[in-house]
């Protein structure tokens, strides 16, 4: 099956890169070198996964991003010339699903492509349909990779929702960094809990009733998480 991404860059040289490396994958990439470009071929074409870099002319990437989420939980992974956390961080609490570092290793970023790509068809895909997970206060729709609170229903980035399905289906069990980096990410574990901690500060902002307390997804301090037992 072939699938289709869409490169926000003003490199043109690397987004011209990108679209020959991934070709070699079945898969077509488009390309825009602004922003507000990217935000129009999103409207017009159905992607898989967007490829955005922080720093682009106009709006940069953390205001795409923003705008992004507003109409879509389609994957969406950054890329930094960067390497300070906080800007790492930012981008994950603010909707992102994973980030690279320029320079990177061009390896990498298709392996990378290629693993959010599968777990967001994997888990948009049509077929047999699976119960609603029901908690109190809490509803947990597989199929539609949705989330329903008192505060209504909401459609969650991959990243958010893997997390907070695996850590659901995992209730009351004690849940290691290592353990959810390596289902999510279905990759071996690389020392980066900044990454989980950002994209769980998010959900906890989205489905907890006090993200300050939260009442779901609980902190094992120095070992990990765990889905609570009680709800």
């Amino acid at each position: 099956m072939n699938y289709n991404i869409l490169v926000i860059d003003d490199d043109k040289e690397l987004c011209s890169l990108i679209r020959q490396s991934v070709a070699k994958e079945n898969i077509t990439a488009d390309y825009c070198y602004s922003g507000l470009e990217g935000l129009a071929f999103l409207e017009k074409m159905e992607y898989q996964l967007i490829i955005l870099d922080v720093m682009i002319p106009g709006m940069d990437g953390f205001q795409i991003l923003e705008k992004i989420r507003q109409i879509s939980s389609i994957p969406v992974l950054m890329l930094t010339s960067k390497n300070d956390n906080a800007s790492k961080i930012f981008g994950l609490r603010s909707g992102a699903d994973d980030y690279l570092t320029k320079p990177f290793n061009m390896e990498e970023l298709i392996a990378r492509i290629i693993s959010l790509i599968r777990r967001y068809t994997r888990f948009n895909s049509t077929g047999d349909t699976s119960q609603p997970l029901s908690y109190k206060g809490l509803i947990i729709d597989i199929d539609n990779r949705s989330v329903t609170t008192k505060n209504g229903t909401l459609e969650l980035p991959p990243k958010e929702f893997d997390i907070l399905l695996y850590c659901a289906k995992n209730q009351g069990k004690i849940l290691t960094k290592q353990q959810i980096y390596e289902e999510v990410w279905g990759e071996d574990y690389v020392y980066d809990d900044s990454n989980i901690m950002a994209i769980i500060s998010r959900l906890r902002k989205k489905i907890e009733p006090d993200s300050g307390s939260p009442m779901y997804i609980q902190t094992v301090k120095g070992i990990g998480y765990r889905f609570n037992r009680e709800v």
